[in-house]
């Protein structure tokens, strides 16, 4: 559903996304600034502030293109997060002593994202459903898409920091 969402945006609009006013450093500024646990009230700045200096912002598709900039931008500090993680348990899960826990760090971390993955999905479809398939259901799946990302990212970043 969000491939033909995302897809749809692209092919609807190329004009608008020419003219996008986006710019991450609102959000990431906002971020370095809090850090990473009071971070959760920097999300959407950026993609506000997008809504806002573009000229045909404030439509349907304009909000939707906003919020798909800020989703890819924490989505990619999602897999930066992800990858330190992996890496810090791929390490602890090396254990001289022989020892083997029944399910690894590596493991885990992998089961606990996918189950996210599943989670974030089924959770914005219920956010879209209660458009009824009016034209608000395409920013909502967007803006559900990127607070969610947003918040699975800093969770992640925390996790990677705590060792």
């Amino acid at each position: 559903m969000r491939y033909a969402l995302a897809t749809w945006l692209l092919l609807a609009a190329p004009a608008l996304a020419q003219d996008l006013v986006f710019d991450p450093a609102l959000t990431a500024d906002c971020v370095a600034a809090a850090g990473v646990a009071e971070a959760g009230a920097c999300i959407g700045r950026s993609a506000e502030a997008c809504f806002t200096d573009t000229e045909g912002g404030q439509s349907t598709l304009g909000i939707s293109a906003c919020l798909e900039r800020e989703l890819a931008w924490w989505d990619g500090r999602l897999n930066d997060a992800y990858g330190r993680l992996r890496a810090i348990d791929a390490d602890e899960d090396a254990d001289p002593s022989g020892f083997a826990p029944p399910v690894t760090r590596v493991e885990a971390l992998r089961a606990m994202q996918r189950a996210w993955i599943a989670f974030r999905d089924a959770t914005c479809d219920y956010e879209r459903a209660q458009w009824g398939g009016g034209t608000g259901g395409g920013p909502a799946t967007m803006g559900c898409l990127m607070r969610m990302t947003a918040r699975q990212s800093l969770y992640l970043e925390e996790q990677a920091t705590s060792y």
